[in-house]
């Protein structure tokens, strides 16, 4: 069969480039002839700007020469930057045409504004039009699927699963202890990793300060990984990820993109994968690592939860998320039973207390659960944070801890993104036009907090230690 795959492609450094990479291999494997089309010079067949106004109309072309079409799907392939509503609606249009000449089209879902099929309007009508064109459209959990048939409208047997990693295959061949000596890490070190793109939504900020107050001898923490692109948001992102990664005894950051080789030794190595994701669809580190039964910690965000192996602890919080940690570690003392669990009201005001609390709550009822933290363990949470606040309320005299000050990020500029391509565009607007007045500000909080910061370390030297 002669197939032709639509998607970015390498060496483009991009994890649908290399999901698409895999897919073409596996095809050919199978036999059928498979060409591929990227909107930018590659090592694809065909290059063609899918974002121009001729974009569509060319690709509309090229697909009727062709048995079987796969667009492995993302917006930012289709639609350009920044988004008009009348670019949004052209580009819909155009899309509707070129989806129409495949004789049969499957499309790989890596990301899809559900909202576009929500709203009222033409636009809305006109994306519902679209997603109704393709034979076959695939999503990687049942999460994603059940939200595209509610979005688009779409008939639930045209919208299926496919496995994130079932053309994933591994790309090093070395043991643990190779793979250290490649890395240059002790063999005898329990080693956290956090792996990927550097993006705020990724988390790995949250994975670090939790190993910070893990207070744990001998283990180490890697954040391995590159910006994918470089927004101001996501610069600014990196630079407060360097500053905690520095600030915290025994963690590393690693910036630059890591050859496929590379990352998998990376997996290898570790003893525990640590993804704190804030917001994601679905995770292809998640699925590599199952390739080398890397134990992960992961939190419940997209369909994450559906998504994950059986043996991965899904977190919920960066309370749940030290809890975890600790428990791979093997910091945590044993307890016999729930009846045995009780609450110190001294301890309160410490917030470690509070963290170990909560973290014997969920381990006593972990004996009777699944791997997933219970309610139990979220419900006690609430009540020790509640008793803790209140008990800081009563000693608003006391300095503040230098922990505190840890866990609070430096201010950035946010991502500026609205619900619609009008909304987008006016935040994008209104950031340009502010940014001279408001980066001085966010500078001038960065610095006191520094200033904060520096003051609490002098403090808590003592005389004798800030006189060395």
């Amino acid at each position: 069969m002669r197939i032709l795959m639509v998607s970015a492609y390498p060496p483009i450094r991009d994890g649908i480039a290399n999901y698409a990479v895999q897919e073409v291999k596996q095809l050919r494997a199978q036999g059928h002839d498979v060409e591929v089309l990227s909107p930018q010079p590659s090592a694809a067949h065909h290059h063609l700007d899918l974002r121009s106004a001729r974009g569509p109309l060319a690709l509309a072309k090229r697909l009727r020469a062709y048995d079987r079409v796969i667009i492995q799907y993302h917006p930012d392939l289709f639609y350009s930057t920044p988004l008009t509503s009348g670019s949004r609606e052209r580009a819909t249009l155009g899309l509707i045409g070129a989806f129409s000449a495949a004789r049969d089209l499957e499309i790989r879902v890596h990301e899809v504004n559900y909202e576009w099929g929500r709203e009222a309007g033409r636009h809305a009508r006109l994306t519902r039009a679209l997603w109704r064109r393709p034979s076959r459209i695939f999503v990687h959990t049942e999460t994603e699927r059940q939200a595209f048939i509610d979005a688009f409208d779409v008939p639930a047997d045209r919208v299926r699963l496919i496995g994130h990693g079932d053309n994933f295959v591994r790309r090093t061949a070395v043991t643990r202890d190779e793979a250290r000596a490649l890395l240059g890490i002790d063999p005898d070190r329990f080693v956290f990793l956090s792996i990927g793109f550097i993006q705020p939504h990724k988390g790995f900020d949250r994975a670090v300060r939790a190993f910070a107050d893990l207070g744990l001898e001998g283990c180490r923490f890697d954040v391995v990984g590159s910006l994918r692109v470089e927004e101001p948001a996501y610069v600014a992102y990196l630079t407060e990820l360097r500053r905690v990664v520095d600030a915290t005894p025994n963690a590393h950051l690693h910036t630059g993109y890591v050859s496929d080789e590379a990352f998998d030794q990376w997996l290898v190595a570790v003893d525990c994968l640590v993804l704190p994701y804030r917001h994601i669809w679905s995770s292809g580190v998640l699925e590599r690592a199952a390739l080398y039964d890397t134990p992960v910690i992961v939190t419940a965000v997209g369909g994450i939860e559906s998504q994950a192996p059986p043996g991965t602890i899904v977190i919920s919080d960066d309370l749940e998320l030290r809890a975890a940690m600790r428990r791979v570690a093997g910091a945590d003392e044993p307890i016999a039973s729930h009846d045995e669990v009780s609450w110190d009201a001294d301890q309160l005001s410490d917030q470690t207390a509070v963290a170990a609390a909560v973290h014997r709550a969920a381990m006593a009822e972990r004996g009777r659960a699944p791997r997933r933290f219970s309610d139990l363990e979220a419900l006690a949470g609430q009540s020790l944070r509640a008793a803790h606040a209140d008990t800081s309320s009563r000693q608003r005299g006391d300095a503040p801890s230098r922990e505190a000050f840890d866990t609070l990020p430096h201010l950035i500029h946010p991502v500026p993104r609205g619900r619609s391509a009008v909304g987008s565009l006016g935040k994008r607007l209104a950031q340009r036009l502010t940014y001279w007045e408001v980066q001085p500000i966010i500078d001038h909080v960065n610095r006191l907090q520094d200033a904060v910061r520096d003051s609490l370390d002098h403090r808590a030297e003592g005389p004798e230690d800030a006189g060395r």
